[in-house]
C-alpha cells in the first residue's frame, strides 16, 4: 500500500505517516498539486491525502482533478470542517475519509482499517 502527502506542512504529519510506516505503508511527500498530480499519473498512489491551504490549489478542487487524472485512486482531505460542511463541500468527489488538522496515529490507523475494509 502506498499513501501521498500532500502538504506545505509535512512536520504537522510526523506522527502520521510515522504510524502509517510501522504498519508496512509506503509514504511520500508532495508540497504542491503539480507535483501530486504528476506522481498520480506516472506512479499512482493507493490513496492522496490532500491537506487544506496548499499554495497552488484548493483541497477539494485539486481531489476533483486527481478524479481526472487517475479515478481508481482514493482520496481523504485534512479539514477542520464540521462533518455536515465537509459533506456539503465534497459531495460527488468520492472522498473516502476526512482527516483532521494535525493526524495523530490513531486516525492513521482508523484510515488504514477503511483502506483495508475495501480491500486495499
Amino acid at each position: 500500500m502506498h499513501i501521498l502527502t500532500v502538504t506545505s506542512r509535512p512536520a504537522a504529519f510526523t506522527e502520521f505517516l510515522a504510524a502509517l510506516a510501522e504498519d508496512g505503508v509506503e509514504t511520500a511527500l508532495a508540497q504542491t498539486a503539480g507535483a501530486a498530480l504528476d506522481r498520480v499519473k506516472n506512479e499512482p498512489p493507493t490513496l492522496v491525502l490532500v491537506d487544506q491551504g496548499l499554495a497552488d490549489a484548493e483541497a477539494f478542487g485539486l481531489v476533483a482533478r486527481l478524479m481526472r487524472t487517475n479515478a481508481a485512486v482514493h482520496t481523504a482531505v485534512v479539514s477542520d470542517l464540521s462533518p455536515e460542511d465537509f459533506h456539503e463541500a465534497g459531495e460527488g468527489l468520492g472522498i473516502l475519509a476526512a482527516i483532521p488538522p494535525h493526524p495523530s496515529a490513531t486516525d492513521a490507523r482508523a484510515l488504514l482499517g477503511t483502506l483495508r475494509l475495501l480491500g486495499c
